[in-house]
C-alpha cells in the first residue's frame, strides 16, 4: 500500500471518529461517510432508517461489506432545577468507566462540553468505594447555574451526548486513539475498500455500507440488508484485544499489531464454513497474518445479515481494539491496513462460480 493511501485511511478514520453519531442520531457521521465514499461509488443510496449504501459495479454476485455508523453514547432525559442533566445510556456501558469523563452534548444550538459528575473519595464510605455507581444515579455537569440557564444554551430532553475524545496519533504513531472506534473503524474500511477497488475490473458488485442502530440491537442491519439483497455478507467490526494487564488471553487472544481478525463464533451468528475457508486460504496466499476471536456474549450485524431471505453466507471480520465501549479505544495501523488488504483479495476471488460453489 502506498504512503499516500495509508495517509488517506488515517484521515478517513479521524474524520469519522470525530463526528458524533449515537444510535438513532447518526446524521452527522452519515454526512461524513457519504462525502468520503461518493467519489469511488457508482451510486450512493440509503434505506428508510438512514444507512449509507455505496455501490460499485453492477454485475455478478452482490457483496455487502458493512460497518455500523453509530457509537455508544447517551441521551438527555431531563434537566434538574439545579441545571444538571440526567441521561439514558444508548448502547452498552459499564458504569465504572463513565464517571469524571468529558462529554459533548449535541444541542440545537451546537455542541456543549460537559463532565459526568462524580463524588470525591473523601465522601465515600469503605463499602461505597468497592462498588460502581449505578448509571441511573449519574449526572452531567455542563456548568449551568440552574435549569433556565441550561435551557438557554439550547439543551432539551432528547438531545444526545457523545464522549469527548478526539482522534489522536500516539507516541507510537501506529497506535491510533479515539472515541467511536466501535465502529467507525468498520466504516473507514468500507470507504477505503471502494477507494482501492475503484477503476479495477471486478467479478462482482460491491456494496460498502454504514448501518445504523447496531449498538441497540443491530436494528439497521435488517433494513440495510433488505435494501442490498446480498449474496455474500461481511460485517466489519472491532474485536477485543487481550494484550493489556489483567486481560484474559484464553477468552481474548488477539493482540494489537497481530493482524486482522476473523470471528469464529458469537452469540448471534455462526460464520459460514465455506466463506471462512476462503478467507483463511486467501490470507495464507497473501501472507497476511490472521487472528481469531470467539465471544459467548455480544454479536455484530452479521447476526441479522445472514438471516435475510433464504440465507446469506456471512462472516464477521475486524481488528483488535483496546477499551471498547468506553470513552476512548486504541487500534493498530497495521491491523486495519491488513484488513483492507485481505478484504480486497477476498472480494477479487468472489466471482459467480466461487459464490455458487461455496461449501455449506
Amino acid at each position: 500500500m502506498s504512503e499516500k493511501t495509508q495517509g488517506e485511511l488515517k484521515k478517513t478514520l479521524a474524520e469519522l471518529t470525530n463526528a458524533p453519531g449515537p444510535p438513532g442520531h447518526e446524521g452527522p457521521v452519515r454526512e461524513v461517510m457519504v462525502r468520503q465514499v461518493a467519489p469511488f461509488a457508482d451510486e450512493v443510496a440509503s434505506d428508510n432508517l438512514g444507512a449509507v449504501i455505496a455501490r460499485q459495479g453492477g454485475e455478478g454476485p452482490r457483496i455487502m461489506v458493512a460497518g455500523h455508523l453509530d457509537e455508544v453514547g447517551f441521551m438527555v432525559t431531563r434537566i434538574t432545577e439545579a441545571g444538571y442533566l440526567r441521561f439514558q445510556p444508548l448502547g452498552g456501558w459499564w458504569s465504572q468507566v463513565v464517571p469524571a469523563q468529558r462529554v459533548e452534548v449535541m444541542t440545537g444550538k451546537g455542541e456543549l462540553l460537559g463532565v459526568v459528575g462524580s463524588k470525591p473519595p473523601h465522601l465515600l464510605s469503605p463499602e461505597q468505594r468497592k462498588k460502581a455507581v449505578p448509571l441511573d444515579e449519574l449526572f452531567i455537569d455542563v456548568g449551568a447555574t440552574d435549569r433556565e440557564e441550561a435551557e438557554s444554551w439550547g439543551i432539551r430532553p432528547g438531545d444526545v451526548i457523545v464522549p469527548h475524545s478526539p482522534f489522536t496519533e500516539m507516541a507510537n504513531p501506529k497506535h491510533w486513539l479515539a472515541k467511536g472506534m466501535d465502529n467507525r473503524m468498520g466504516c473507514a474500511v468500507a470507504v477505503e475498500l471502494l477507494r482501492r477497488l475503484h477503476g479495477t475490473n471486478l467479478p462482482n458488485t460491491v456494496y460498502s455500507v454504514g448501518t445504523v442502530m447496531e449498538e441497540v440491537g443491530r436494528r439497521g442491519a435488517f433494513t440495510a440488508t433488505a435494501a442490498v439483497k446480498p449474496d455474500i455478507g461481511i460485517a466489519v467490526d472491532v474485536g477485543i484485544a487481550g494484550d493489556t494487564p489483567g486481560g484474559c488471553k484464553d477468552q481474548a487472544p488477539c493482540n494489537l499489531g497481530g493482524g486482522p481478525l476473523l470471528v469464529l463464533y458469537d452469540a448471534g451468528h455462526v460464520p459460514h464454513r465455506g466463506l471462512v475457508r476462503l478467507i483463511q486460504e486467501t490470507a495464507e496466499e497473501e501472507g497476511i497474518p490472521l487472528q481469531y476471536e470467539w465471544l459467548a456474549r455480544g454479536a455484530t450485524d452479521a447476526s441479522h445479515i445472514h438471516l435475510y431471505g433464504e440465507g446469506v453466507p456471512t462472516v464477521t471480520m475486524g481488528v483488535p481494539a483496546r477499551y471498547i465501549h468506553s470513552h476512548t479505544s486504541i487500534i493498530h495501523e497495521d491491523d486495519i491496513e491488513g484488513l483492507v488488504d485481505l478484504l480486497v483479495a477476498v472480494i477479487r476471488r468472489l466471482d459467480t462460480e466461487t459464490v455458487e460453489n461455496l461449501p455449506i
